[in-house]
C-alpha cells in the first residue's frame, strides 16, 4: 500500500530522525510515514505536549512491531495454503494472529494520525456529534469516562460511526480485535500503558488530557464525512438522518 503522510505530534522531532521503515516485501503492508505541521505544533503549549520518548518508543516498538509482525503472518498464511496436511488449529492460530495484527496497524494509524492539532473540534463532526450525545461537551464526558474504564489494563477507547445504525458512538476495546460489527474507527485512543507511563506513570488521565489537547480535528472530521458519504451512498439512503445535499467534496 502507498505511504501516507501523517501529522506527528511531538515538535521535538526533527525530520531528519524519521524512523526508517522496516523491510517489506511486496504486497504486503507498508509502514505510514510522519512529519511535522509545525503551524499547527506552535499553538499547543509545549506543557500539554506528551515528549518525543514515549511517542518514539510508542511507534518504533508497537506500531512497526506489529506492522512488521502482520507481513510475516501474511507470508506464513501464503505458505500454508499450500500445506495440505497442516491442522486446521494451526491456520486458524495464524488467522487469530492476523486479525490482532490488523487491528494494531489500523489502530495505531488513526491514533497518529489524529495527533498534531489544537484540540479544538470543528466542522461536521462537531456539529453531529452535538446532536448524538445532547452537546460535544457530553460527548467528550463520555469518551473520557470510557477511556478511564481502560486505564490500569490495556486496550482502545475508540469513538466510531456505525454504518448500521447511522450513529456516531464510543466504544470500550479490550484489545485490538474488538470493533463493533459495521462500524468505522474514526478517533482512537490507545489505552495500553506503553503509551503513557514513560510520561505520565499511572496519571493516566493526565494523558487523556494532553490526548485531548493535541487532536486534529480537522483530520477527525475529514474521516467523518468521508464515510457518512459512503454510507448514504452505498446503501440506497436507507437513512435521512444525513442529507446529500449538505455534502461537501471528500479529498
Amino acid at each position: 500500500m502507498p505511504s501516507v503522510q501523517w501529522v506527528w505530534v511531538s515538535q521535538a522531532l526533527r525530520l531528519s530522525a524519521k524512523p526508517k521503515p522496516p523491510t517489506i516485501r511486496p504486497p504486503y503492508r507498508q509502514p505510514f510515514q510522519v512529519g511535522i505541521n509545525r503551524n499547527r505544533s506552535n499553538s499547543i503549549r509545549q506543557a500539554d505536549r506528551p515528549s518525543e520518548k514515549p511517542i518514539r518508543s510508542h511507534y518504533d516498538n508497537n506500531y512497526i512491531g506489529s506492522v512488521r509482525t502482520l507481513n510475516m503472518i501474511e507470508g506464513r498464511l501464503a505458505a500454508a495454503m499450500a500445506d495440505k496436511d497442516l491442522p486446521p488449529v494451526v491456520y486458524g492460530g495464524l488467522k487469530r494472529e492476523e486479525l490482532h495484527r490488523t487491528g494494531s496497524v489500523i489502530l495505531h494509524e488513526l491514533y497518529f494520525g489524529a495527533l498534531g492539532g489544537n484540540g479544538v473540534a470543528a466542522g461536521d463532526i462537531r456539529t453531529e456529534l452535538g446532536s448524538a450525545f445532547g452537546s460535544h461537551e457530553a460527548w467528550e464526558a463520555e469518551f473520557r469516562r470510557t477511556a478511564m474504564a481502560l486505564a490500569g489494563g490495556s486496550g482502545w477507547c475508540v469513538l466510531a460511526f456505525n454504518l448500521h445504525t447511522n450513529s456516531l458512538h464510543n466504544y470500550w476495546a479490550w484489545d485490538h480485535m474488538h470493533q463493533p460489527a459495521a462500524s468505522v474507527p474514526l478517533l482512537t485512543l490507545d489505552m495500553y500503558e506503553h503509551a503513557f507511563h514513560m510520561d505520565y506513570g499511572t496519571a493516566a488521565a493526565k494523558y487523556v488530557d494532553a490526548f485531548m489537547a493535541n487532536l486534529d480535528w480537522e483530520e477527525v472530521d475529514r474521516r467523518f464525512r468521508k464515510y457518512r458519504l459512503a454510507c448514504v451512498l452505498g446503501d440506497g439512503f436507507r437513512w435521512h438522518r444525513f442529507p446529500i445535499s449538505n455534502f461537501t467534496s471528500i479529498t
